[in-house]
Formats: C-alpha cells, structure tokens, sequence
C-alpha cells in the first residue's frame, strides 16, 4: 500500500468515528485541540499525520489508537 492510500484510509476511518458519535469536524477539533482545518486534512488524506496526532485523536474519540488506525 502507498503513502497516500494509507493516509485516506485513516481519514476514512477517522471520519466514521466521528460520524458515529454525531460530531462534525469542529466538535472533533475542539475535542482534541485542534483546528478544524487541521481535521479536514487528516480526514481528506492530504497530510501524513503523527502518531501523537492520531494518539489525541483517538482519544478524543473515545477509541483505542489501534482502532483508529485499524485497516
């Protein structure tokens, strides 16, 4: 798998959470201190987030990383 694949795939699920939960891409942000923009990002797959990213974000989301990351 490439880079870029990888990445949409995290977004995707990154995006599923959240949608589960009933949050839109700000409560997320607020949630883990964010900016929305950020969010975006990482949910379109345009950046390569950290692991510390994707940590908080996780957590935000009330789920373990590995599930976050789960592909």
């Amino acid at each position: 798998m490439k880079k870029e694949q990888l990445q949409k795939k995290i977004g995707q699920r990154i995006i599923a959470l959240r949608e589960e939960k009933g949050w839109t891409q700000a409560d997320l942000a607020r949630a883990c201190n964010k900016d929305r923009q950020a969010i975006e990002i990482i949910e379109n797959g345009k950046v390569n987030p950290t692991i510390f990213s994707l940590y908080e974000i996780a957590k935000a989301l009330e789920v373990e990383l590995s599930i976050l990351v789960e592909i």
